[in-house]
C-alpha cells in the first residue's frame, strides 16, 4: 500500500484574520474598506445562522443580520484584540451583544413582544448554534477555497472528485471513475480515482487547517489542533495532519 500522504504546510507565512481586523479598522482609505468586505464575505452566513437560530421570525433574522453586517462593513468592530480570546468567540460576543440590543430598541418601540432571555449568555451549552454555524461556515468556506484552487490549475480534478465522493459516499473506485469519466468526458481509471482522491483529501485537510489557523492570533499546531477539536473537525483530517499537530 503506497504511504499515506503527510500534510506540509508552513504555518508562519498565513496572514491571520486578526491583520485583516487590522486593516478593517484603520483610519479610512480603500484597503479598509477591501478589508471590511473581506470580513463580511467570510462571516456573515456564520453571522445570519446563529441569529437565525435564536428567533423563530425568519424576517426580523434576517433584518438583524442585515444590521450586524453593515456595523462590520462600518468598522464597528474595532475593540477585537487577540489578547481577548479567538476570533470566533469574540464575534459570537459582539453578534449576541448587538441581537440584544436590536430586541430591546423594538420592544421600547412597542413593535415586538420578544423574551430576551431566550438569547443564552451560557456558552457551556452543549448544543451551541453559533458553534454549529461556525463550523458548517469553515466547511463552506474550504470547499470553496478547493473549488478555486482546482479552478485556478488546469488538468486539476481535486474538488470535482472529492465532491463526487461526499455524494455518493459508497461507491467503490471503480463506480467513482465511470461517474468521473461521464462528467469530464475523458477516460478515468480506478487506479486513478484511488491516487488522485488521497492528494484531493490532503488539499482540503490542508485548507482547512489554512482557515481554521486563518482565525487564531497565534497559529501554532497545538492551537490549531485545539480548534480543530472544539469544532468536531479534528477527526476529519487527523491521519493527513503532521506529526507535531
Amino acid at each position: 500500500m503506497a504511504p499515506q500522504p503527510q500534510l506540509s504546510l508552513r504555518l508562519e507565512q498565513i496572514e491571520t484574520r486578526w491583520s485583516l481586523i487590522q486593516r478593517a479598522h484603520a483610519k479610512g482609505g480603500q484597503p479598509a474598506t477591501e478589508a471590511r468586505q473581506a470580513l463580511v464575505l467570510k462571516y456573515s452566513t456564520a453571522i445570519r445562522r446563529y441569529i437565525a437560530a435564536m428567533t423563530d421570525a425568519r424576517d426580523d433574522a434576517e433584518g438583524i443580520a442585515q444590521e450586524v453586517v453593515i456595523k462590520l462593513l462600518k468598522g464597528d468592530f474595532s475593540g477585537a484584540d487577540p489578547q481577548r480570546g479567538r476570533f470566533r468567540d469574540l464575534l459570537k460576543t459582539a453578534v449576541r451583544n448587538m441581537v440584544r440590543n436590536y430586541w430591546r430598541r423594538e420592544k421600547r418601540r412597542g413593535s415586538v413582544d420578544y423574551d430576551l432571555e431566550r438569547i443564552p449568555d451560557d456558552t457551556t451549552v452543549t448544543e451551541d448554534p453559533w458553534l454549529d454555524g461556525w463550523r458548517a461556515n469553515v466547511l463552506d468556506l474550504t470547499w470553496t477555497a478547493l473549488e478555486q484552487y482546482q479552478r485556478e490549475r488546469s488538468g486539476r480534478i481535486a474538488y470535482t472528485l472529492l465532491w463526487m465522493r461526499s455524494k455518493y459516499p459508497d461507491d467503490r473506485s471503480e463506480e467513482l471513475a465511470s461517474r468521473l469519466s461521464e462528467k469530464l468526458q475523458h477516460s478515468i481509471t480506478a487506479t486513478t480515482v484511488r491516487q488522485q482522491l488521497r492528494r484531493a483529501r490532503l488539499r482540503f485537510a490542508e485548507l482547512l487547517v489554512r482557515e481554521i489557523a486563518d482565525g487564531l492570533d497565534d497559529p501554532t499546531p497545538e492551537r490549531i489542533t485545539d480548534e480543530l477539536v472544539s469544532l468536531g473537525l479534528f477527526e476529519h483530517v487527523k491521519d493527513l495532519l503532521p506529526k507535531s499537530c
